[in-house]
């Protein structure tokens, strides 16, 4: 599939990436992101019509936007005293701020701001914005502070998405966002690329319950038009019990992996 297009890793061009020209306008109302114009033409400009036009609403769309809501509203009620002593936590070991804020390409081309508690020194993003690949994850190794281990091992660090997901920026099962300079990047090369954009982007996937973190993005990209296309309550509920599953396993092993570091 997809045999066209070089086949781009998430981690190649080890290094730099490449610069592209994107620039911030304000155009006015409340809306904190701004438009993000990129050569001249934003993305919500560029990728809107498209999207909209391959999207054929179905009566489930309602149904998977009710779950996200009762879901995610449920879940961060439960867990509002964790958060509250994750947010504490963070603030006593490594200041302000507490939150991680990164734009994110989303439905239709708009861009949101994605909430996750922060795992690295302050401003870490400044210093490895430029990178990609083996370099990034080596300076972000070099990065994360003593509690983001335990919040990443863990993957805590993620539940401030659920926000995300019932203001409506996010769903709980989509594609992944991406930030966008590399959503352009990823368009150029696989050009099928933009067609996530008819559904929210997810706090997991398809792709994240089949393929690992090294999958060519066109391989991904399979899978995640697989459950676009085939999208349904149930397969919702299947992948959200298949991340859980293994967000608990990965946890448990990651910390058990810490602890017996620490105590070594």
């Amino acid at each position: 599939m997809l045999e066209d297009t070089p086949a781009l890793q998430e981690g190649d061009d080890v290094g730099r990436a490449t610069p592209l020209k994107i620039t911030r306008e304000r155009c006015g109302g409340d809306d904190p992101v701004g438009s993000w114009v990129v050569e001249g033409q934003s993305l919500a400009e560029r990728y809107a019509e498209r999207s909209r036009e391959a999207l054929r609403p179905r009566p489930v769309d309602l149904v998977l936007r009710g779950a996200d809501v009762a879901v995610s509203g449920l879940v961060l009620l439960l867990v509002s005293p964790l958060l509250l002593v994750v947010a504490a936590s963070i603030r006593l070991t490594s200041g302000s701020p507490i939150l991680y804020r990164g734009l994110r390409v989303g439905r239709f081309g708009a861009l949101f701001t994605m909430y996750k508690f922060r795992t690295l020194r302050p401003d870490a993003e400044l210093r490895l914005g430029p990178y990609l690949g083996e370099e990034l994850s080596r300076r972000t190794e070099a990065e994360v502070t003593g509690l983001g281990r335990w919040l990443r091992a863990s993957q805590l660090d993620e539940l401030p998405q659920l926000w995300n997901i019932l203001r409506g920026d996010m769903s709980l099962v989509g594609p992944r966002p991406i930030r966008p300079t590399f959503f352009e990047e990823l368009s150029r090369a696989v050009p099928q690329y933009w067609q996530r954009l008819v559904v929210r982007p997810g706090l997991t996937g398809f792709a994240q319950t089949r393929v690992t973190r090294e999958t060519a993005w066109e391989q991904k990209l399979a899978h995640d038009l697989e459950y676009i296309a085939d999208r349904s309550l149930s397969l919702y509920l299947r992948v959200v019990a298949a991340t859980a599953w293994r967000v608990l396993r990965q946890s448990v092993a990651a910390v058990w992996g810490l602890l017996g570091s620490r105590g070594r």
